[in-house]
């Protein structure tokens, strides 16, 4: 079974058949869009949210690049053959009176019988770090924590409040971003990542929500622990997707839960004579796959324990912050790829279901 859910994870994520439908701003390293999720309104039309990030180096300041300075919401009415844009979010648009947004990060699209919501994690000025831990802030930089929107429709989104709705004073855990929905024993739930106050590790968390999208009870931080090869150094969840009950599967309740590792933080120099493989590091990431059970994150479960399961075959490998689309026609799998030239696009694979339950019936 665990055979089948690793070849069902590559069939979605499929490095050959992808196609770009959303590019970055230039065709060059540190440039991407991405970071967010596709859903499907009630006429059939979809959207992508995502944001576009521009080349900055946060160790200096934001200062040195625009990094991320737009989140755009794009729509597809032909199924996803074609995405124009629909609504764009600048950092100004996104702060408020009290705190200025310096960089846009990971999003996430929710649609409820009553309208839409839209998570999304900025880093913000006018935060500080706990008093015992101040100083390791860097001049210029901010902290980074999860804003809620709400309202009737998606293009009615430019003019909604923006609402604080996920940050925590915890060291161990200060900066909370890349949010995207799942569900843990029956709740809905806000998964998300976090970062220590020294940026030495990604982890993943969730939080329980309400129908209007309000966290509830205490959000749990550390249910996915870090790996022990290649992902030891960065372990952050990117979605959560039922597998269908049919073949072996049949009455068994389990997801693939997708994730982006890597064995360190920064680029690391390797030794001349040692295997040249893509090692994955921050803003470099590469892709896994685990497994949940019974609808309960807590039995998440590794199938990419020793080696990273999605590579790109283009730049540095990386390949990031998966999401799957599960409709009537099939699956839409998104995620960024590195290319040649350095930067980092959003990809798409379609996958009907007649060829899942074909793999998974065989």
């Amino acid at each position: 079974m665990q055979q089948k859910l690793s070849q069902l994870a590559r069939l979605l994520v499929d490095q050959q058949n992808a196609r770009v439908i959303v590019a970055p701003q230039q065709a060059s390293s540190g440039f991407w869009f991405g970071g967010g999720n596709m859903v499907q309104d009630a006429a059939g039309d979809l959207w992508v949210v995502g944001r576009f990030r521009n080349h900055g180096d946060s160790r200096t300041g934001l200062g040195a690049g625009e990094r991320g300075l737009e989140m755009a919401i794009y729509r597809s009415t032909d199924r996803g053959q074609t995405f124009e844009k629909s609504l764009s979010f600048s950092k100004a648009d996104l702060s408020t009176e009290s705190l200025g947004v310096l960089s846009i990060e990971g999003t996430a699209l929710r649609l409820t019988e009553t309208g839409v919501q839209l998570f999304v994690s900025t880093e913000k000025s006018g935060i500080d770090y706990p008093a015992e831990v101040k100083s390791f802030l860097k001049p210029g930089t901010g902290v980074w924590t999860i804003d809620r929107l709400i309202a009737d429709e998606i293009e009615s989104l430019k003019d909604a409040d923006v609402q604080p709705h996920l940050a925590t004073n915890d060291p161990a855990f200060i900066h909370v971003k890349d949010p995207f929905l799942g569900s843990h024993q029956g709740d809905d739930c806000l998964l998300f990542c976090s970062h220590p106050f020294c940026w030495s590790s990604s982890n993943t968390g969730y939080v329980r929500i309400a129908a209007d999208g309000s966290a509830v009870g205490q959000p749990c931080f550390d249910f996915f622990p870090r790996g022990f090869a290649w992902d030891v150094a960065i372990t952050r969840g990117t979605s959560l997707m039922p597998v269908p009950q049919i073949g072996d599967f049949a009455g068994q309740d389990i997801s693939l839960f997708f994730y982006d590792g890597g064995e360190c933080v920064r680029n690391l120099d390797e030794h001349a004579s040692a295997v040249k493989r893509p090692r994955g590091y921050s803003c470099e990431e590469l892709g896994g796959v685990a497994f949940v059970k019974n609808n309960d994150l807590n039995s998440v479960q590794r199938l990419s324990m020793n080696e990273p399961m999605f590579i790109s075959p283009h730049g540095t490998g990386c390949s990031r912050y998966v999401d799957v689309l599960v409709t009537d026609d099939g699956y839409y799998a998104t995620w960024q790829q590195a290319q040649s030239d350095g930067s980092q696009p959003l990809v798409m694979n379609f996958v009907s279901k007649d060829a899942v339950n074909s793999l998974l019936t065989s």
